[in-house]
């Protein structure tokens, strides 16, 4: 896998393309700032960026702006938003393409490699990965709040799962409940967003975009 790494913090930056190196992946470039971000993934195009959200020269927003620029400009780059903090107002101008090849996870809750590896791995591979405090911070601001109080506890549960771009078959393992389960609850959240089976629209990103773009 091939990776560019936006980190201001040289520790960080430095660890990180070291573990990954040591993992076997090509660590194209670790930068600091957005500028030189936008150019190491536009000359390398990389499989995916892990990038900081709050990067030089402000330390507000330069690498989620960065990171939608990224979407737009680059399509095909997996993007990772690896932050302390929950930002949430452009997060649904980064979505608005799909959520497809986009993750957002939060430094201080990534205690296993492993873990985070396998994030890294699905956004690179088209997938999604969300923090829970990520999901739920997005759902607290959603404008669909009568369709998603008609939802379920147990629906609610699957469904901040699939926008952790979690398998039905590990949504029925966190869940200690069987796949056809999951499968009835999907159904479900379906119905009550009026998601109809669609040629175009692949329903699954619907539902969880119906309240992630807020």
């Amino acid at each position: 896998m091939r990776v560019v790494i936006a980190e201001d913090s040289a520790i960080l930056r430095e660890g990180l393309a070291h573990l990954l190196a040591v993992r076997g992946h090509d660590v194209q470039a670790a930068v600091v700032d957005a500028s030189a971000l936008l150019e190491a993934v536009t000359s390398h195009r990389p499989d995916v960026a892990i990038i900081d959200i709050r990067l030089p020269p402000n330390h507000t927003d330069e690498g989620l702006r960065a990171a939608i620029q990224l979407r737009r400009d680059v399509p095909g780059v997996g993007v990772l938003l690896f932050s302390q903090y929950v930002e949430t107002a452009f997060v649904a101008e980064l979505l608005a393409g799909g959520s497809d090849g986009v993750g957002y996870l939060l430094k201080e809750r990534v205690v296993r490699l492993d873990d985070f590896l396998d994030a890294l791995h699905r956004i690179a591979g088209g997938g999604t990965a969300l923090d829970p405090e990520v999901v739920t911070q997005l759902f607290g601001r959603s404008r669909h709040r009568d369709q998603l109080a008609a939802l379920t506890a147990r629906e609610r549960s699957v469904l901040q799962l699939m926008a952790q771009g979690r398998s039905n078959t590990a949504i029925a393992a966190g869940l200690r409940v069987t796949e056809r389960a999951v499968e009835k609850h999907i159904t479900n959240i379906f119905t009550k967003f009026d998601l109809l089976p669609s040629d175009v629209d692949h329903r699954r990103v619907m539902a969880v975009l119906r309240y992630l773009q807020s």
